[in-house]
């Protein structure tokens, strides 16, 4: 099956936020991203709402009809909204409140113990879950044993040395997906991915069933305009 696109809609909130109102308007976008092939839309609600709101949420909520990926730090607040919202998968990041963007993973050694708890949580919700993660061996045979249903892959290792070697930018990479799919895990990738690095990465690795895109979707719209950009990265996720 091909790769999925799930659009995130962050960089919209964070337009609107920044003059306040309700322009552009958020679910509009969301509404028109998936009648423009979106596979599914994610959000990432921080504590400070500086982008996505928690109303912002539950307005999505009513209006997605694709998947719905609402991804953030697995606080009491988060889990609150996975339990009302059940959307189709919660990923688990583990960013602290001021960080700018998601840019690690977990260790799913050292913090075992709560992140089992927590995916057993979610998924007796259910709701699927994904934890956001490295290449590290140990780390991905930690996320089987913890029981998540996928990894995301953060990707922003892979995007800043794809120009100087792509072969050597995505080595580690397909080794990981190796290890994970032996392990029973489903693959999912994030950060940084863009017109450019999209499709040699699904390429290579074409078990990845979903990536999410926000950031650098956002900014080629402004020059391509939404519907053309949602279509020229589906035609990425297309392997040649």
């Amino acid at each position: 099956m091909a790769t999925k696109l799930s659009v995130n809609v962050n960089k919209i909130a964070t337009l609107r936020n920044a003059r306040g109102g309700n322009l552009p308007n958020l679910v509009q976008v969301a509404i028109d991203c998936e009648l423009f092939g979106a596979d599914g839309i994610t959000v990432h609600p921080r504590p400070d709402e500086r982008h996505i709101t928690t109303q912002d949420t539950f307005d999505l909520a009513k209006v997605v009809k694709t998947e719905y990926n609402i991804e953030g730090y697995p606080d009491e607040r988060f889990l609150d909204l996975i339990d009302k919202i059940r959307p189709a998968q919660a990923t688990l990041v583990p960013d602290p409140p001021n960080v700018l963007t998601s840019d690690a993973g977990w260790d799913t050694v050292k913090h075992a113990d709560w992140l089992k708890d927590l995916i057993k949580t979610i998924q007796s919700m259910g709701v699927r879950t994904s934890i956001f993660i490295e290449t590290d061996r140990a780390l991905i045979e930690g996320a089987a044993s913890i029981g998540t249903d996928r990894i995301e892959f953060y990707t922003g290792t892979y995007a800043a040395n794809f120009h100087a070697d792509k072969a050597k930018a995505i080595a580690p990479y397909k080794a990981a997906a190796e290890i994970a799919l032996k392990n029973g895990l489903a693959l999912n990738a994030g950060h940084d991915l863009n017109l450019d690095n999209l499709n040699y990465f699904i390429s290579e690795i074409p078990a990845i069933d979903e990536v999410s895109i926000g950031h650098a979707l956002v900014a080629d719209a402004l020059y391509l305009g939404l519907e053309n950009t949602v279509r020229m990265y589906k035609q990425a996720l297309i392997i040649q």
